[in-house]
């Protein structure tokens, strides 16, 4: 079993967790940011990851592995080689020579695909990205994130048939990164209020 209070506190050490003021793309300020892309910069962290994502999903039914561009790719790259499941990708748009596909990798239809990505707010964005997966065929019912920043997506969701599961909420975050000396605790509480749970 992955360590989780570990992985946080590597998530941390390589910069993948920030605390400051961040403008998000809605152009609210956030008391911190989490930037998973950086995990490709470390292969070890990466493969734990995987691993992680592996364990919350050993009792989901699925036969391939669907990574949303661009930052769910790696992550998806990795759950493939580390648990030998197929990948599938749905490209930001068809290819317009050659097979003009827009699901790359092997596609069986009624096979059902994973969806994997780093983290999670609403939940409309996943929903978006899944349409061109479920046009191709494929079953799509989970979505599997590393980090769930806890705002209400997984109502969101739901309501478009589809489960959410999570390594890591933002809480639980944020809570093992205070065990482990990292936050304070005036941090940690800005940052709860901001989602909404402080």
């Amino acid at each position: 079993m992955v360590d989780l209070v570990e992985l946080a506190v590597d998530l941390h050490r390589i910069g993948a967790v920030r605390f400051g003021d961040f403008v998000l793309k809605d152009g609210r300020h956030s008391p911190f940011y989490i930037d998973l892309r950086i995990i490709i910069a470390a292969p070890g962290l990466l493969r734990r990851v995987a691993r992680a994502m592996l364990e919350q999903a050993a009792d989901l039914a699925y036969d391939c592995v669907a990574g949303i561009p661009y930052a769910g790719l790696p992550l998806a790259v990795a759950m493939s080689l580390e648990g030998n499941r197929p990948l599938v990708y749905a490209r930001k748009e068809a290819k317009g020579y050659g097979t003009q596909r827009q699901v790359e990798g092997l596609v069986r239809p009624g096979a059902r695909a994973l969806v994997v990505d780093d983290v999670i707010t609403t939940g409309g964005a996943k929903l978006d990205a899944i349409g061109p997966l479920r046009a191709a065929g494929l079953l799509v019912e989970d979505i599997l994130v590393v980090v769930d920043r806890e705002q209400a997506s997984a109502a969101t969701l739901a309501a478009g048939g589809v489960r959410l599961h999570r390594v890591l909420t933002v809480t639980a975050l944020l809570a093992h990164l205070q065990s482990a000396g990292l936050v304070g605790s005036d941090q940690v509480a800005r940052a709860l209020a901001f989602i909404g749970r402080g």
